[in-house]
């Protein structure tokens, strides 16, 4: 059902779509998009905010590496590109693969576990925050089954453990601050 539906996502493809896909699938594509993200945090947060962007650095390093060094390692899922069965169907617009393993997808879980944290320290000062993460995670996430490098599934369960990474951190922020603003 997986390789199905990869096929049909990925066989949606047009022209016009394929640099934007790569440019929202690119590693530095957001980098300006961070730094307003950055930029809000420290308005809001001021001398807080160094607890929350090293929260932030944290957060990255373990949603990456669970889904790089744990997951797909365990997992052994090759790509589709990978997959002898289909590597002929699948479309890449830039004519790259990646790695050999794609189960889970590390932008869905990096991007996800970034737009459960950032909305929660966000969503008291902006309401549309959640809306803005979440739109972003999710186009992320779908532009990695539009480059043929992961399958539905490879995103969705990636998509969850980033959330659930992502809530982990908040849990672990708002203890440290409490413990802060005690002292």
């Amino acid at each position: 059902m997986d390789t199905e539906l990869f096929l049909f996502l990925n066989g949606l493809h047009a022209d016009w779509l394929d640099p934007i896909m790569i440019f929202i699938s690119g590693k530095l594509t957001w980098l300006p998009f961070y730094l307003v993200l950055l930029f809000l945090l420290i308005k809001n947060y001021k001398k807080q905010s160094v607890l929350v962007i090293i929260s932030i650095i944290l957060l990255i390093i373990c949603s990456d590496q669970i889904s790089s060094s744990v997951f797909k390692p365990l997992f052994e899922r090759p790509r589709p590109c990978h997959n002898e069965a289909i590597k002929d169907l699948v479309y890449l617009p830039n004519g790259h693969c990646g790695g050999a393993y794609g189960f889970i997808s590390s932008h869905a879980c990096n991007a996800f576990a970034l737009a459960v944290f950032i909305t929660q320290m966000l969503k008291q000062y902006y309401s549309k925050i959640a809306w803005v993460m979440f739109v972003w995670a999710s186009l992320v996430a779908y532009s990695r089954i539009y480059m043929g490098v992961h399958y539905p599934g490879d995103v969705l369960v990636g998509a969850v453990v980033g959330a659930i990474i992502g809530w982990g951190f908040v849990r672990v922020n708002k203890l440290i601050s409490q413990k802060i603003n005690k002292c």
